[in-house]
């Protein structure tokens, strides 16, 4: 009698882990699903940007015709990309073209003293500034997400569970360029 109180016992503890690793992982997959969202928002703005901010290097830069054309195809496979390895590699050649972009009004003093341009330009570093702010909070949400999968007890139910490793919002092949300390020329 006193063997199967033990057994089930050891039954009731196992599936209070059991249990609690699963609310834990559903909870760290949840928070992990917002952070990209929060990341979408800030993209979706950016990308309603970009035709305004075109459109006004168009009329000073038209001849410029083929870094407008880059930049709004970078545009639409940005739009079209799905999950955050496609979303990340997508929007890493938009941030390429867009730098290509904003260059263009070093080339062009009108350009760069348009108010509409440099009202666009602010708007879009200030973007930029937020959608680095959550990405980081998304790398920081897959990280804990990630340990969360591979840490005793949730490790031994993770699995069964179907939580499987996320991918993080990388920079890509741009990281070096990131990395790199600035040139500076006089």
């Amino acid at each position: 009698m006193s063997t199967g109180w033990i057994v089930l016992g050891v039954i009731v503890v196992l599936a209070l882990f059991a249990f609690s690793a699963y609310n834990r992982l559903v909870a760290l997959s949840q928070r992990v699903g917002q952070a990209f969202a929060d990341i979408d928002v800030q993209l979706k703005q950016r990308h309603d940007l970009i035709p305004n901010l075109v459109e006004t290097v168009k009329g000073y830069a038209s001849h410029e015709r083929g870094t407008l054309d880059d930049v709004i195809k970078a545009r639409n496979s940005a739009m079209s990309a799905q999950g955050p390895a496609q979303v990340s590699a997508a929007e890493n050649q938009l941030s390429g073209a867009l730098g290509r972009l904003i260059a263009l009004s070093e080339a062009y003093p009108d350009l760069k003293a348009n108010a509409n341009f440099q009202q666009l330009a602010s708007e879009l570093s200030d973007l930029e500034n937020k959608i680095a702010a959550s990405r980081r909070f998304f790398n920081n949400a897959v990280q804990e997400y990630n340990t969360g999968i591979q840490q005793l007890p949730a490790a031994l139910f993770a699995g069964m569970f179907g939580f499987t490793r996320k991918d993080f919002f990388d920079l890509g092949a741009s990281r070096t360029e990131v990395e790199a300390a600035p040139q500076v020329k006089f």
